[in-house]
């Protein structure tokens, strides 16, 4: 090994040291300055098949920077469990950024929707390479769809893509209640973002395999959400038998979301009749 190349492996080393020393000497924390959106934690009650759920964020915004804070508390019933949907948000034009998340649908067209997301401090915006070193920490947002989806769809104007997921009632179960304990175990143990191995979409993939071994394999398209319906479809994991692009126009669900922005049925009119 001649003395170049030599010296570039003990640079790569050096780094590789000092990144690790930085992430070991860094802590998570649940007491900053927060934005006013991610200020509070949900967290849940469990007794038996009756889940409680405070501090459901349901704001309502004017704008996507100027909305009206409000938060709700809900008990959800497991045995009235009857859905679970993939929820994709693409925006930007690099085809991989997205974001995803889960929403539940429940008997009396009850929703509540779980987004994995950075818990941001006042003034802070995201950075993919601040995701590298411990800059955020995650929440999960424990939040009605007339906020989460809304946000989206009528005020960022993003595309929304709502697919329902194929599985069965026992697995909508336990996913739900996995998810549920996480939102639990952050409230007092809080856990760092990682642009590559803790994200909206990588959480994901944690559940389904939790609940599932193996369902979900290591795959780019994990790694990059934008592709995340491509990985879902390959894995027979959405409840439809259209291909994939006709899927998207069907699944798409801006224009319902316009139509019915002030329905207090939102939740069952933006989907397709069953």
């Amino acid at each position: 090994m001649n003395k170049s190349v030599r010296a570039i492996l003990l640079i790569l080393l050096g780094l590789a040291i000092a990144y690790a020393g930085f992430l070991l000497l860094t802590k998570p924390s649940n007491d900053r300055n927060w934005a006013e959106d991610q200020k509070i934690l949900p967290y849940a009650e469990i007794d038996n098949d009756l889940i409680t759920i405070y501090n459901i964020r349901n704001f309502t915004y004017e704008t996507t920077d100027s909305y009206i804070p409000n938060y709700y508390d809900k008990t959800f019933d497991l045995n009235a469990i009857k859905s679970v949907d993939f929820i994709l948000e693409p925006f930007s034009e690099f085809a991989g950024a997205a974001h995803t998340f889960l929403s539940f649908g429940f008997e009396s067209d009850e929703y509540v929707s779980i987004s994995v997301e950075i818990r941001k401090e006042k003034g802070e915006q995201f950075s993919a390479l601040k995701g590298l070193f411990n800059q955020y920490e995650i929440m999960y947002v424990v939040a009605d769809e007339r906020d989460v989806i809304k946000l989206r769809s009528n005020y960022r104007k993003d595309n929304v893509y709502v697919y329902p997921a194929k599985t069965t009632k026992e697995k909508k179960q336990a996913l739900f209640l996995d998810m549920i304990k996480k939102v639990n175990e952050l409230q007092t143990n809080p856990k760092f973002y990682h642009t590559l191995t803790t994200t909206c979409t990588t959480e994901i993939v944690k559940h389904i395999n939790t609940i599932t071994p193996n369902k979900i394999p290591l795959s780019y398209k994990a790694l990059l959400p934008g592709y995340s319906d491509e990985l879902a479809f390959e894995l027979n994991l959405i409840d439809t038998e259209l291909p994939l692009e006709e899927a998207r126009s069907i699944f798409l669900i801006n224009d319902r979301a316009k139509q019915y922005a002030d329905d207090p049925n939102f939740s069952k009119l933006i989907r397709l009749p069953n």
